[in-house]
């Protein structure tokens, strides 16, 4: 990637950090509703929201990441997400606390993910992008979940089909 290369992303908050994931990889950001619970998931694991008549694994992203959970408001919403794995695509609702904008960052501005100690695992982070007022994380959605737990958030999606 030259420096001079830029990357577009949808940034979204978690609390006071801001995270981002590839515009590429974001299909549609919904409007927050109650997810139709699964028995015996991973606690994160919220149910599955329509889409469309499609059903979609939804995943509360604060517990996933180690953040407590919060009352949704008016502003939380579901980012409906691909999730590259190594033998398909998984399609993943992510409900955040708030989306934010499409931001432009040059390649350049990205810096390696820094081993942030015990809040966040560094290998969800793609990179660091400074701004004024603070930082941006890149979300490496690939490295999001394991193989074990992507076969998981992917079962119920296909019982429902």
């Amino acid at each position: 990637m030259s420096e001079a290369e830029e990357i577009q992303a949808v940034t979204f908050g978690l609390g006071a950090e801001i995270f981002a994931v590839p515009v590429a990889l974001v299909r549609e950001i919904l409007d927050y509703r109650e997810a139709f619970h699964i028995p015996n998931g991973p606690d994160y694991l919220l149910g599955l929201t329509d889409m469309r008549g499609q059903g979609i694994s939804t995943i509360d992203f604060r517990i996933k990441l180690g953040l407590p959970p919060v009352t949704p408001t008016p502003a939380t919403r579901i980012l409906v997400i691909d999730v590259p794995l190594s033998d398909r695509v998984l399609v993943l609702g992510l409900v955040v606390d708030r989306v934010l904008e499409v931001s432009t960052f040059r390649a350049d501005q990205v810096e390696a993910a820094p081993d942030i100690g015990v809040r966040w695992s560094s290998d969800y982070i793609g990179g660091v992008v400074r701004r004024a007022g603070g930082f941006v994380v890149m979300v490496n959605v690939a490295r999001i979940f394991s193989d074990e737990e992507a076969v998981t958030l992917a079962g119920p999606r296909a019982a429902a089909a």
